[in-house]
């Protein structure tokens, strides 16, 4: 990678220009085993000197920490970055492996609050709703969330997870900036309806898991053998025993592509999401996490990277062969309501 900066992208409709290449900062507090907190700090100042400037988080992630440990990068940088966070996932401290999701506007006004708090900040540049809960009108939530725009804590709106329909229907009570959505060589469940409306209303696709947590790059193989105690990729379905064997098989064109081009095979997972956006007509920004500075250089040397047609048939046929869902309970996701 050279010195040069990476390129920009408008975000939304007349939103500001960002990285066209972000950062998931939700490992750098839990979900993928112990972290460096000094490690994670210098990569995130790191990240913002390679000209990645929006951030991502969530107040479920580490049930808030990790908002809290960004607050000093966020307030020393604070007009340089786009700062995104989300809302809806709810825990409980008796219960750690609750889930619950809350969309319900006393719930929108109360998660502002405690994010703004744990950020150190007065305002949210991005804010998402999380997850979807079917039992809520999207109108009232979205209208909820549109207030936040209007008092002057919350720049623009963002949706996780939501269907073609489901985005429209949002967009119609307040213009939505961005969907984030898992998007990879091994999830193209967006493809559906989401990114077609997204194009339509010209959302800007904020993919999640462009890496697949890890599993495209060849990390590992077998995630119940291979990867730590606190590690939540040891339950994902595709992750481990069978399914784990059938879908390391499938990487195989991907390592040979990235051979070629002397390139990591994260490299070429990146650069197809990329292309596959433009095949759309589509502005994305990819935010795959890492908490070290070398792997958040790989990934951005994929923003340079270009793939022949040929190499993208070769990849075209792996999504559909993929074995096992995305999360063991599918219920909360969009896939689930197509």
């Amino acid at each position: 990678m050279t010195d040069d900066k990476i390129t920009t992208v408008e975000l939304g409709n007349g939103g500001p220009q960002v990285g066209v290449q972000g950062l998931g900062c939700m490992g750098m507090s839990e979900f993928y085993g112990d972290t460096d907190e000094a490690a994670a700090r210098e990569t995130l100042e790191t990240a913002l000197a390679a000209g990645v400037t929006l951030f991502d988080t969530a107040d479920i992630y580490g049930s808030g920490a990790n908002e809290t440990f960004l607050a000093p990068f966020v307030g020393a940088h604070r007009d340089e970055i786009t700062l995104a966070t989300k809302f809806a996932i709810e825990r409980r401290d008796d219960d750690p492996h609750y889930r619950g999701v809350r969309n319900d506007p006393a719930y929108i006004r109360k998660a502002v609050e405690d994010s703004l708090r744990r950020l150190d900040t007065e305002v949210i540049d991005l804010y998402y709703m999380h997850r979807r809960d079917p039992a809520v009108p999207l109108a009232e939530s979205v209208g909820a969330m549109a207030e936040l725009v209007r008092q002057g804590k919350v720049k623009q709106l963002g949706l996780s997870e939501v269907t073609g329909a489901e985005l429209r229907e949002a967009h119609a009570v307040h213009p939505i900036a961005a969907l984030q959505s898992e998007w990879s060589l091994f999830s193209r469940d967006v493809e559906l309806s989401a990114v077609p409306a997204a194009v339509e209303l010209g959302v800007t696709l904020v993919p999640y898991s462009p890496l697949g947590r890890g599993f495209l790059t060849g990390a590992f193989t077998d995630a119940s053998k291979e990867l730590s105690e606190g590690d939540f990729r040891k339950y994902q379905p595709r992750f481990t025993g069978d399914n784990a064997k059938k879908n390391a098989a499938l990487l195989e064109p991907v390592h040979k592509i990235a051979a070629a081009h002397g390139a990591s095979a994260a490299q070429v997972a990146l650069a197809w999401v990329q292309q596959r956006a433009q095949v759309h007509g589509l502005t994305v920004v990819p935010i795959p996490g890492t908490r070290k500075s070398s792997r958040l250089l790989e990934n951005l040397a994929a923003t340079r990277l270009t793939l022949t047609e040929g190499e993208l048939a070769q990849l075209e046929p792996i999504a559909g062969q993929v074995a096992g869902d995305r999360y063991p309970d599918m219920s909360s996701t969009a896939t689930a309501r197509e």
